[in-house]
């Protein structure tokens, strides 16, 4: 009953997989969707971020920065060091079985495991501390943060280094990742700024 479930998954995994990197496809999404996953992409977000915590917060700020500090980190070490380690997946480039049938949009196809995705485990985790810890001084634009751990993971998908099941299963766990942290962050301080609530 189990292998049969988890052979269905595996089905729909793969399906969902051949329609957002070989179906849902266009030239604009071809052109930024590669750089989108870079982390390098997104540099000034993360100096943004760290900056504006520092020059509204102060010491409470540099707190802050720590606690944004120590959730990528450990994201990562879950991820990468842990989960990554337990369950080895080919990643759809290295798949002998999707070889020649997928859109593979970047220069390098890692041989790490491809489950969970790190880049959807840190993303969510970071976005998810950001906003459950500065929802109240971003107001309505809060919830950017997540569409943006939501395109760096469904690219993950489009570009061919990742399927679905990756992404989504590391999304859960790099929000679960961040809402530790917010809570331990949340219960120690408080951001305000009311001149930027809206």
């Amino acid at each position: 009953m189990v292998l049969t479930v988890l052979q269905e998954v595996l089905r729909w995994d793969r399906q969902l997989f051949h329609e957002v990197n070989s179906q849902w496809t266009n030239s604009l999404f071809d052109t930024i969707l590669p750089y989108t996953r870079n982390p390098n992409t997104w540099v000034p977000v993360y100096l943004f971020f760290i900056v504006f915590a520092l020059i509204n917060f102060r010491r409470t700020g540099i707190y802050w920065v720590l606690g944004a500090v120590l959730t990528v980190a450990s994201s990562d070490i879950i991820s990468s060091w842990g989960i990554k380690e337990l369950i080895y997946r080919a990643r759809p480039c290295r798949d002998e079985l999707l070889s020649g049938h997928i859109r593979f949009l970047v220069h390098y196809c890692p041989v790490s495991s491809s489950f969970v995705s790190s880049h959807a485990v840190n993303h969510f985790a970071l976005s998810f501390f950001i906003y459950l810890t500065m929802k109240n001084v971003l107001g309505k634009w809060a919830f950017l943060v997540l569409v943006w751990a939501f395109l760096v993971s469904y690219a993950q998908v489009y570009v061919g280094v990742h399927y679905p099941a990756d992404v989504i299963c590391g999304s859960f766990v790099g929000l679960f990742i961040g809402y530790v942290w917010s809570k331990l962050f949340r219960h120690n301080f408080s951001l305000q700024n009311p001149v930027l609530q809206t």
